[in-house]
């Protein structure tokens, strides 16, 4: 194993890294390090990890993907770019960045604004208000599925998406999350299941000998189409990441029986987190569920199990729970969308 770009490990005491995020203006201190050859250091809250760390990265390894992904965007000096989220997310600070780039302005408001930088959610909360035609989305954070894509397209928006993690920046780029293609310059391999990346946007982290570097995510990978299927033991929901093990040990904590805590598709949200429980234990786990436990790491489905799933070697068989899941809400779909047999006075 060896250290990532460049070769700098991220604990040296000597690469005095600049942390953009504590500085009053972020993005003029990322340029200001950029020109003066310096490494950024941007903190991560630990939503993925459990833990916050810190990544440790080149200047250089944003800003020379920013022509691509300007002529992608059609970026100009004239544009603005709305960015509603906090600049501490990394995504947020990249789209500032990439905008001031080319010259152009960025705001936190909307109005005036050619570009948007917006998770699945944002967007979908903007077409509930009549968006104006004609401003162009860049959504990131959370898979972007076709059909939400298809929606804003059909409002006159114009929608490009790409996937990427704070570690490795740009993976994938496309128009929804079953359009994503290889980024220029990557490349990638999936090594049992699990995405393993090479290109000159990495941080720098550890790389095998080869310059491949992962962060655990799950694909599938076909040429240079890229479909990717979340992180073991996670949950992307809404544009947050969250563990699932550590809920699970709380909420167990104030069961009588046996829970079990997966991740279930919302195409709202991307994910949902779903606990499975007794009907004894319903009501009380989920009452101390929504008084100790915020945001994205509530439950926000509860379901009875009196008997889980079993794995031949006598565990519980998570991912037949959430299949088993997914397949109820896909017969109670049909369900509903079924036509009605017509009655004796409708027939023709």
């Amino acid at each position: 194993m060896r250290a990532g770009r460049d070769g700098m490990d991220p604990d040296d005491p000597h690469g005095a890294p600049v942390r953009v995020l504590e500085r009053a203006d972020p993005v003029a201190a990322f340029w200001q390090a950029h020109r003066e050859g310096a490494d950024i250091a941007l903190a991560t809250s630990g939503t993925t990890s459990g833990t916050p760390r810190t990544i440790v990265r080149t200047t250089a390894s944003w800003v020379d993907s920013f022509p691509a992904c300007a002529q992608r965007l059609q970026l100009q000096t004239s544009s603005r770019f709305w960015i509603p989220g906090p600049l501490a997310a990394t995504m947020n600070l990249f789209a500032a960045c990439l905008a001031t780039s080319v010259g152009a302005a960025w705001s936190t408001e909307p109005a005036g604004c050619t570009h948007a930088q917006l998770t699945p959610t944002q967007l979908r909360r903007l077409l509930e208000d009549a968006p104006t035609p004609g401003l162009h989305v860049l959504v990131a954070g959370d898979a972007l599925e076709p059909s939400l894509r298809r929606l804003a397209e059909g409002a006159g928006l114009l929608i490009d998406h790409y996937y990427g993690a704070a570690e490795l920046s740009l993976i994938a780029w496309g128009h929804d999350a079953g359009d994503l293609r290889l980024f220029d310059e990557v490349s990638a391999e999936a090594r049992e299941g699990t995405l393993w990346v090479r290109s000159p946007w990495l941080s720098r982290l550890v790389t095998d000998d080869r310059g491949f570097a992962t962060v655990g995510d799950l694909v599938r990978l076909d040429g240079d189409h890229v479909e990717v299927l979340g992180r073991p033991g996670s949950a992307t929901t809404a544009g947050a990441t969250v563990e699932l093990a550590p809920i699970e040990a709380e909420l167990q904590g104030h069961s009588r029986g046996r829970l079990v805590v997966v991740a279930v598709p919302d195409g709202r949200v991307g994910q949902v987190i779903c606990c499975a429980t007794t009907a004894q234990d319903r009501a009380s786990v989920r009452q101390w569920a929504r008084t100790h436990l915020t945001g994205a790491r509530r439950p926000r489905r509860w379901i009875v199990r009196e008997h889980l799933p079993i794995t031949p070697t006598g565990k519980i068989d998570r991912t037949r729970l959430a299949d088993e899941i997914v397949a109820g809400d896909r017969r109670r779909q049909a369900a509903r969308t079924r036509p009605r047999p017509q009655d004796e006075g409708e027939r023709g």
